[in-house]
């Protein structure tokens, strides 16, 4: 009861209290921005080009990616840098991270932003797991992890011992469920039986562990937070059956206000203090699933992610 409770209660926040402009300049920082093409990763990029970042829109389709930074050049005036991405094979993300650490040597913010929503359950990864999980949990992990010698340079060659920030986003959806479905994770008999939404809901969950579990072994060099952005009106939505989309209607919100708490956690001088965090909309510091916080779980998980994505 208490999960509903939280996830009808952030379903109508109150108005935002900080916003685009509060973001400090950001000239000199490098950031990537999964699913950066559409909906909040296209408004954060947005944000952070007008602020001066240098900025990496990793997507998984050059076409909409190459609109998409069109678009926000016509907009900002400043240009985005495509960054193939498929989070759905693990060979590809670690493609798109050499191609990145080939280019830089420091990313201070990474935005894992990317994701996907109720799609079929016969849909899955190259690798043959969940598609949900894997793109939202297993892409990003094996991402962040082969990035990490350039998110840990940061601090390293920092005069004022800066930190680099990991902001992971969830949803309200890890609030809806218990744990991980772990025989899920693969394709097999028992992730058959399940329901888009529940595996969906299992990869939010799974989103905040992973980002609790970053906070906890690289505390020390990297600020890791997860967000739930907020029920919005985006392309998140395209999988779901007609009635369910004229539902949603009733509790969504613009797109720009969503990018608001991610933002804040990436760009904001009191972000710096908020390791292993979980923010709410519109950018307020909540509570996360207390379940998604056990460190066991995160110990467990952790293990189960470096196991699998070894053999690439």
């Amino acid at each position: 009861m208490g999960g509903l409770w939280s996830t009808i209660a952030e379903s109508f926040p109150p108005k935002p209290t900080w916003g685009v402009d509060d973001i400090p300049d950001l000239t000199g920082k490098v950031v990537i921005v999964t699913g950066g093409n559409a909906g909040v990763g296209k408004e954060t990029v947005k944000a952070l080009l007008q602020h001066n970042a240098k900025v990496y829109l990793a997507a998984r389709s050059e076409e909409r990616a190459q609109e998409a930074i069109t678009a926000l050049k016509t907009d900002t005036g400043k240009e985005a840098i495509f960054l193939k991405l498929d989070l759905a094979d693990l060979v590809q993300v670690k493609a798109a991270a050499e191609e990145f650490l080939s280019k830089e040597k420091q990313l201070h913010i990474l935005f894992l932003n990317a994701g996907i929503m109720a799609c079929p359950v016969d849909w899955t990864t190259t690798q043959g797991y969940d598609m949900q999980f894997g793109t939202n949990v297993i892409g990003h992990f094996y991402f962040t992890q082969r990035l990490l010698p350039a998110l840990l340079a940061v601090k390293a060659s920092s005069p004022t011992q800066e930190k680099a920030r990991v902001v992971t986003t969830s949803s309200s959806g890890s609030y809806l469920i218990g744990g991980i479905y772990w025989d899920a994770i693969v394709d097999g008999p028992e992730r058959r039986k399940l329901q888009p939404f529940p595996l969906y809901n299992s990869s939010k969950f799974g989103n905040v562990v992973v980002a609790r579990e970053l906070a906890r072994r690289y505390g020390d060099s990297i600020v890791s937070t997860s967000v739930n952005p907020g029920n919005l009106k985006t392309e998140l939505q395209k999988h779901l059956p007609w009635i369910q989309v004229q539902i949603t209607k009733l509790i969504t919100h613009e797109v720009p206000l969503g990018a608001l708490t991610q933002l804040r956690a990436g760009t904001s001088p009191e972000g710096a203090d908020w390791n292993g965090k979980f923010l709410k909309p519109w950018a307020r510091i909540g509570k996360a699933n207390p379940k998604a916080e056990d460190p066991a779980v995160g110990e467990k998980l952790w293990a189960l992610l470096e196991e699998e994505t070894k053999k690439y």
